[in-house]
């Protein structure tokens, strides 16, 4: 009886995402398979490289390539797009033995996917009238919206500062040594400002503020956890493009929708 398409095809998946090739007498085995194998195996190492350039340096090409190749069979692509694959890295480093002398690799992947992210979010164009929301309701009932591709990464490593010594060579790779010994953390923010991506260190308080809006959390909500000057972190938020909206929360007290703002 002639094996049925769909399990022909499931067997050729599974022999492509296992992390050997198949013995000699397996369902799929030859140089053909071998070809697509190595096909693949060369678009993650290109892949990850684009969206990890530090990471790959910090390690080596060496070392860097067969991670590629064990991510892809660990963590496949879901999608036709490889541009959009490679977010488990940062986990996936965690559970690497062989790369714990580099405690701070895992954060410098959540940095860099970040960056990645936000390198192909839309832009955002201010919703200047929705802020008229921030005089009729009280901060409890209200979302901010940030721009999109905005992230929080939180280290107790100098991971911007580890990103822009390979990147950008400042600072220089002296004072990244001193901050790694010394066990300076870094918070950083990455964003949108229109079309520009932005990213910029944040002390651990905003940090908590803005990772607490991007979980979703209200304005209310996000200040009761974290108390900040709310009046000039939203003038300097707005300014930068980092908040483009406010939105009334879905659920009123009184269990009215609220007034839309006057325009």
């Amino acid at each position: 009886m002639n094996t049925p398409l769909a399990q022909r095809q499931s067997e050729l998946l599974d022999a492509l995402l296992q992390p050997r090739p198949p013995e000699p007498g397996a369902a799929w085995h030859g140089k053909g398979l071998s070809a697509y194998r190595a096909n693949a195996h060369a678009h993650a190492e290109r892949a990850l490289r684009d969206a990890y350039p530090v990471v790959a340096q910090l390690i080596g090409e060496d070392a860097f390539h067969p991670l590629a190749r064990a991510l892809w069979h660990h963590h496949p692509p879901e999608r036709g797009d490889l541009s959009e694959w490679g977010a488990a890295l940062a986990a996936f480093i965690t559970a690497q033995s062989d790369l714990n002398g580099l405690p701070y690799l895992s954060d410098v992947a959540r940095l860099e996917w970040a960056l990645h992210l936000a390198s192909r979010a839309a832009n955002a164009t201010p919703d200047a009238a929705s802020f008229a929301w921030l005089q009729r309701e009280p901060p409890e009932r209200l979302r901010l919206r940030l721009a999109p591709g905005t992230a929080i990464v939180r280290s107790p490593w100098p991971v911007l500062s580890l990103l822009d010594a390979h990147l950008h060579g400042e600072p220089d790779f002296a004072t990244v040594a001193r901050r790694l010994s010394d066990g300076v953390a870094e918070s950083v923010r990455v964003w949108r400002q229109g079309a520009t991506l932005r990213l910029t260190p944040v002390d651990d308080t905003l940090a908590r503020f803005e990772a607490a809006l991007l979980g979703g959390h209200t304005l209310g909500q996000a200040l009761d956890d974290t108390p900040i000057d709310a009046v000039a972190w939203l003038g300097e938020a707005v300014r930068s493009g980092l908040c483009v909206g406010v939105t009334p929360d879905a659920i009123h007290n009184e269990g009215e929708p609220p007034c839309p703002p006057t325009r």
